[in-house]
């Protein structure tokens, strides 16, 4: 078992204002973690702190040897500036590649070979030279799924990646989700999705104030804080 991510008493906040704290997990190679949380409890502010993007007030996140905040490939909530933005599929997918480039003004023969795999792999190369902006929402989340894959296939970070997707697209995306895991690629998927959270996860952590839960799904199910917030939103142990 090789550890990738190591957080330890972590307190997280901004401006110096604790959000949560207390805050200790860790994320295997090959683990499924899904972030779980009412709103305000700190999702938002822990995937900051991953990306290294604002770090703890106190505690530590240990990555493994030669894992910096760069491989991790990251999947950001979808907002309508990313919606209307002007580029071609190809060209937003590439832009993954952009942490890999160096000093290099261009994108290599490589680099665009991984694209075109990623690409290939979600099902988009059809759509390689569309618009960005004239596609679906599914499309869209594919593409930036890709994207996120030609940064990295160790780590993915996932923020609500099925917000706003209808029923059968989120269902298509959970499975895409689901195969790539099943490859090795380590999942952190941050969502308000309970049912899918307990149906796809090998490991929850529930966060408030104060960390309720963290460990392997079956014994969140079986927790005070599991039993609660799945009764609360409708999810099943299954």
């Amino acid at each position: 078992m090789i550890t990738q991510i190591d957080c330890k008493d972590l307190v997280l906040g901004y401006e110096g204002k604790p959000v949560t704290s207390g805050l200790t997990f860790q994320v295997n190679r090959g683990d499924y973690l899904c972030i779980v949380g009412e709103n305000g409890a700190g999702k938002s502010t822990l995937i900051k702190a991953l990306l290294g993007l604002n770090p703890p007030i106190s505690g530590t996140i240990t990555r493994a040897e030669g894992l910096s905040s760069n491989a991790i490939g990251y999947l950001p909530q979808h907002t309508a500036v990313q919606r209307d933005f002007p580029a071609s599929v190809k060209e937003i997918v590439l832009s993954g590649c952009v942490g890999k480039k160096g000093f290099h003004p261009f994108y290599t023969a490589a680099q665009r070979e991984t694209a075109a795999r990623q690409m290939e792999r979600l099902g988009i190369t059809h759509l390689q030279n569309r618009c960005y902006r004239e596609l679906s929402g599914g499309q869209r989340q594919r593409v930036l799924l890709a994207r996120a894959l030609c940064a990295t296939e160790e780590i993915l970070l996932l923020d609500e990646p099925v917000a706003g997707l209808d029923p059968v697209v989120t269902k298509e995306m959970y499975d895409i989700i689901k195969q790539l895991n099943d490859t090795g690629v380590t999942v952190i998927m941050v969502s308000h999705d309970i049912a899918a959270a307990v149906r796809y996860a090998t490991h929850i952590l529930h966060l408030s104030r104060t960390p309720l839960y963290f460990g392997e799904k079956a014994g969140y199910l079986a927790s005070d804080a599991g039993r609660a917030f799945t009764d609360l939103s409708g999810g099943e142990s299954k």
